[in-house]
């Protein structure tokens, strides 16, 4: 995929936009407990048809709360924060798209690369018996795609903005 495209326009067409909120970043990074806030409403909003609704707003609430957390962490004030659910089947797609700095924007590529790396298992399954201090920051994204299955992307959309995408294979869980 080249850095600026999007996602094909047959995946786009395949899934269905279920809810979407758009924060200045400012107002977003301004909490930290916006990310706990945002996952929980979210997650409630998008289980009510799942078979195991209860188990699908935990799982899938912690997955967006890790998500939410990554991006506050670029503690950029200035542009735009907007979080969208779209659904396809059994999968969820979380599209954060968000300003930050290109030292940020240079973080998520390093991030996403070593989510796709032949490594990430290797190195999530060594990350949980180190020291819980010393973990990188990209680990998160690394233990959604380990735990959850989950296939990430990142599309830059401007000089300073980004949409980190993960697809959360949750739908079919039934225990």
């Amino acid at each position: 995929m080249a850095p600026n495209a999007t996602h094909s326009s047959t995946l786009d067409r395949d899934f269905h936009i279920m809810v979407q909120i758009d924060m200045e970043m400012g107002a977003f990074n301004s909490n930290w407990t916006h990310c706990d806030y945002i996952a929980t409403f979210l997650a409630r909003m998008i289980s009510h048809n799942r078979p195991d609704s209860v188990l699908f707003t935990n799982l899938f609430s912690s997955a967006l709360n890790e998500l939410l957390e990554i991006t506050f962490r670029s503690r950029h004030v200035g542009g735009s924060f907007v979080c969208k659910i779209s659904r396809q089947g059994d999968i969820e797609r979380v599209e954060l798209t968000f300003t930050c700095s290109e030292d940020e924007r240079d973080f998520f590529k390093q991030a996403v690369a070593r989510v796709r790396s032949s490594r990430a298992e290797t190195d999530y399954m060594n990350s949980l018996s180190s020291d819980a201090t010393n973990l990188s920051r990209d680990m998160l994204l690394v233990e959604l795609a380990v735990s959850y299955s989950a296939a990430v992307t990142l599309t830059t959309v401007g000089d300073d903005t980004i949409t980190l995408s993960v697809d959360l294979p949750l739908g079919g869980l039934t225990h």
